[in-house]
């Protein structure tokens, strides 16, 4: 059984998961869920079942929508026992049109085996990831 410290848990989230989405990089993004993840936006509400189906669609569309995609400005907190992260954190988002899109979001990230087995995600505007 794999369990991540502290530290591993906010890497996990913060390194291995929001870098890679700045970056574009749909297989490291991928890289940190299992098979049949589900990723839930209750404030819209949507649900994305799968990490090869549901979930890389909707990092395919955000990626595909936004030329300049960056998360930073975390604050997390994490607990090994439940191998649980949550975080808050301002998002930037701009168009090829120059529109640009700032948000301050809450993730909730749920890991079983060293990946994400569920996600939520509490944004503070419109939902960018449909």
């Amino acid at each position: 059984m794999t369990t991540l410290s502290r530290d591993e848990l906010i890497k996990m989230a913060t390194m291995d998961y929001f870098a890679n989405v700045d970056k574009k990089n749909m297989a490291g993004v991928l890289a940190n869920f299992h098979e049949d993840a589900v990723f839930t936006i209750p404030t819209d509400p949507i649900v994305h079942e799968g990490r090869d189906q549901g979930i890389r669609t909707m990092f395919q569309t955000l990626f595909d929508s936004y030329v300049d995609v960056w998360h930073g400005d975390f604050e997390c907190t994490a607990d090994e026992q439940t191998q649980s992260i949550a975080a808050r954190f301002n998002v930037y988002l701009k168009t090829e049109e120059g529109t640009e899109i700032k948000l301050t979001n809450c993730n909730f990230w749920y890991v079983e085996e060293g990946k994400f087995s569920r996600v939520f995600v509490f944004m503070s505007g419109p939902n960018v990831l449909k």
